[in-house]
């Protein structure tokens, strides 16, 4: 998945924030990258409501 893709949130790994749960199944476009560790990569991705955060690629599927 590329910065600029458009992605749907499709499932979480672990617990968090009401504000992030609310967002699954929602649209967003990747933005930037987020180094994990020294082999983990996420997403950061915006939704159109501009709420921003970070998500591991399995969390996300490119949207159709």
């Amino acid at each position: 998945m590329e910065i600029g893709q458009k992605v749907r949130l499709r499932r979480l790994r672990d617990r968090t924030s009401q504000e992030v749960i609310a967002h699954l199944g929602q649209y967003g476009v990747i933005k930037d990258y987020k180094v994990m560790d020294g082999n983990t990569v996420g997403r950061v991705v915006k939704f159109d409501d501009n709420f921003t955060t970070w998500f591991f690629e399995d969390e996300l599927e490119p949207a159709a």
